[in-house]
């Protein structure tokens, strides 16, 4: 009932590999609403799919999307080992299709599999999968701007048992959804509270990762924050409590007397491909940008002083969010008028300028599919 074959698929740098695929003998397509598509509730026709057996990665599949079939004893479900990324494809001015920096989220994809204990994946394999996916599912990626193909590579191990080990074997899995806007919000400030109570990481620990884990512990404190009316949580550090860190969906940057400033890389900090995006345009720009440790008292201190000039967060899911208003105990500062500071507006129209090939790609991050 399915036509397969295989198919060589070229990325860039010429890269190649088999990928075998059996088509869907039907499409939801028509049931979707691409102009309104929601996040990461409708998926496409197709999925991804390669096993990981007898110490090697076999041969990339393209297959139907449907559901798995797993045993109760395998060792994901008990112990986590699993990791995943998130990226994004753009229906591009030209009508081609624009994959944004996979090449990074490769690599951070391969430093989470290192972490976690998982056979890496060479480039090579991930790219042309995943590049080959999409082209067969293009008809899914919007014609509208703000909407875009997210795209979910992960990774998980399939070994039965019940014993904290390392699997033997694994299943590679993407699927890709149409979305829209991450935040209900929108482009529009969103507002953060800092915990007193919990914690997101420690330097040595997973933090700097995409593991399952990670957010599974953020869902309670981020169910509070919304409770008490706030969009997200803003973390601080877990043995001071005092240095910020990141936001549960996204990295975070305060422009304070005209320098950029982000929480450094040291271990806790997911490394986002969307922060390091942002770090290269700023200076690009001419901007002052440090990666440093900043104290929560700080943000506060730079807002009475009247030196806070924006704040926002930079994500693969909204790219540019930001921040209109900030709690800390029993303090609370409001940003740039609780609107959208320029320089985030500028930013999210450069990125999403690149992303949609209306701008120049003079940093080389769109592989494009014709």
């Amino acid at each position: 009932m399915f036509e397969t074959y295989e198919t060589k698929t070229k990325g860039n740098g010429a890269l190649t590999s088999d990928v075998k695929i059996t088509r869907s003998n039907g499409s939801r397509l028509e049931q979707t609403n691409l102009e309104d598509p929601g996040f990461g509730i409708n998926f496409t026709d197709h999925m991804l799919s390669m096993v990981y057996g007898d110490g090697e990665w076999k041969i990339p599949e393209v297959v139907p999307y449907d559901t798995l079939e797993v045993s109760p004893a395998m060792l994901t479900l008990h112990y986590g080992q699993a990791i995943f990324e998130g990226m994004k494809a753009f229906r591009g001015a030209d009508g081609a299709i624009n994959i944004f920096r996979p090449e990074a989220h490769h690599r951070r994809f391969t430093q989470s599999c290192r972490r976690i204990c998982i056979p890496e994946i060479d480039y090579s394999h991930f790219l042309s999968g995943i590049t080959t996916l999409i082209d067969l599912d293009r008809a899914w990626v919007p014609d509208t701007k703000g909407n875009a193909l997210y795209i979910r590579p992960f990774v998980f191990a399939t070994d039965n048992l019940l014993s904290v080990k390392v699997s033997k074997t694994y299943r590679f899995l993407t699927i890709t959804s149409p979305v829209g806007a991450y935040y209900k919000e929108g482009f529009n400030p969103v507002s953060l509270v800092t915990s007193d109570e919990y914690v997101r990481a420690v330097r040595g620990g997973v933090g700097n990762i995409k593991a399952p884990g990670n957010y599974a512990a953020s869902l309670l404190p981020a169910k509070k924050a919304e409770d008490q009316g706030f969009t997200q949580v803003l973390w601080l550090d877990a043995l001071e409590r005092k240095y910020v860190e990141e936001v549960g969906t996204m990295n975070i940057m305060f422009l304070i007397d005209g320098v950029l400033v982000t929480p450094a890389l040291e271990g806790a900090i997911l490394p986002g491909v969307t922060r390091d995006s942002v770090i290269r345009i700023a200076k690009d720009w001419g901007i002052p940008v440090e990666e440093r440790r900043i104290a929560i008292d700080e943000v506060f201190e730079a807002s009475e002083a009247g030196t806070l000039e924006e704040v926002f967060g930079t994500g693969t899911a909204a790219v540019i969010s930001p921040v209109g208003s900030i709690r800390h105990q029993d303090r609370s500062i409001s940003i740039n008028g609780e609107g959208i500071g320029p320089l985030a507006k500028k930013l999210f129209d450069e990125i999403t300028g690149i992303q949609y090939g209306e701008k120049e790609d003079r940093f080389g991050w769109l592989h494009k599919l014709s």
